[in-house]
């Protein structure tokens, strides 16, 4: 019996060697390519060294409902993940809405049930919570 196994073996082997072979042909060794595999991942600034006017700027002016909508809030509600109330369904939104503005918007300010707070939106401001609430519950 154990006659029988040794030629597959070497059969597999020599298949496995050639498969690894084969891998590392199709692997680009020009200097660029290396250079661009082995480099850093990120940069360490010592104090002064970064030229913080080069930075971006910061946003002026409040963001829209769509906007913070389409950027914190879209992942829950638009599928109603954890009972969430999707966008646009006045089924889902007439009891919420019905408690009254202040009670929806401390909801969302603070979190209620499995929302986080802000929906997870941490800067954004009152007006652009009550934006979002405005725009999820048109």
């Amino acid at each position: 019996m154990t006659q029988l196994f040794r030629p597959l073996q070497f059969v597999l082997s020599v298949l496995a060697g050639a498969a690894i072979s084969l891998n590392a042909m199709a692997v680009d060794m020009s200097d660029e390519a290396i250079s661009e595999r082995i480099k850093p991942v990120g940069n360490v600034y010592l104090d002064g060294e970064l030229d913080i006017a080069k930075a971006p700027e910061a946003s002026a002016g409040p963001r829209d409902g769509a906007t913070i909508y389409n950027t914190f809030c879209t992942a829950c509600h638009s599928t109603g993940v954890a009972g969430a109330p999707k966008r646009g369904d006045a089924d889902e939104w007439a009891a919420r809405v019905g408690k009254g503005e202040d009670t929806v918007f401390a909801n969302a300010w603070n979190g209620i049930n499995a929302m986080p707070a802000k929906g997870t939106c941490g800067d954004c401001s009152e007006d652009e919570i009550k934006a979002a609430i405005a725009y999820l519950t048109q």
